[in-house]
């Protein structure tokens, strides 16, 4: 544990006085570049730097990245969170190399240190600020090979093309679904109004025939009566004879 706080308190010392043998050579800059020592002071710091983080457990990367942030050092503290997120994919440190150390614009140094891991070469990158002393950014960029860039972006067309095809298939099966709503809808107004029953149509009223016209069914019918009386026809007097329904002959 001892050993552990101590490359803490390293690594915190190194932040807080990185790059201060730099920033008293400062005058020795040349006006179209960096001066080599400047260069190479720079280069050998960061070197230095990154494998002080390097040497760090990753069960004390927590307590360094909130020292760091209630100092004021928040480049720090998000470079570090970097590492911290990266360390899986990069494997433990193994070496560096040298890098370049160019000025940014509205004054500083980016200083760049090609470093390879167990599983990939990364490029350390660190930018002062005009007066040498604070840390502006501090990033670590992992190189990829040539397959694993088109490997990730093979996934992320797949999943890209993936998400849009699943958005069509559920719009298209809602689409499809349109037509029960519609039919149930239709289904609950019929059923809240039912048509009122129509009334059963009346009876025809068949017409009767008046036959008092016909001399000879009036002839035959006054015998009739006349016999079934036992009287004479004379005093008979038919005014009126009519054809009765079917119906009631159907009855009788």
């Amino acid at each position: 544990m001892k050993l552990n706080m101590k490359r803490v308190l390293l690594v915190l010392c190194m932040v807080t006085c990185l790059f201060s043998l730099s920033a008293c050579s400062k005058t020795v800059e040349e006006e179209a570049g960096v001066d080599v020592a400047i260069a190479a002071s720079l280069q050998q710091q960061t070197a230095g730097l990154l494998e002080s983080m390097a040497s760090i457990p990753m069960d004390q990367m927590g307590i360094l990245i909130d020292q760091n942030r209630e100092a004021g050092a928040e480049a720090v503290a998000a470079g570090l969170e970097s590492y911290v997120m990266l360390a899986d994919d990069l494997g433990a440190y193994v070496s560096t190399s040298e890098g370049s150390v160019t000025v940014v614009d509205g004054g500083g140094y980016s200083i760049t240190i090609d470093a390879v891991f167990e599983k990939r070469p990364v490029a350390f990158n660190v930018v002062l600020d005009k007066d040498m002393v604070n840390i502006a950014s501090m990033s670590i960029n992992p190189v990829y090979t040539t397959g694993e860039k088109m490997e990730k972006a093979a996934m992320n067309t797949l999943m890209g093309m993936g998400t849009v095809f699943l958005v069509l298939i559920f719009i298209s099966l809602l689409i499809g679904c349109f037509k029960y709503i519609n039919a149930w809808e239709a289904k609950i107004k019929n059923k809240g109004s039912q048509p009122a029953a129509e009334p059963a149509p009346a009876p025809a009223v068949e017409e009767t025939q008046d036959l008092t016209d016909d001399l000879e069914l009036v002839a035959v019918i006054t015998a009739a009566i006349a016999a079934s009386e036992n009287t004479s026809a004379d005093g008979l007097v038919v005014r009126s004879i009519r054809r009765a329904p079917v119906s009631k002959w159907k009855k009788a």
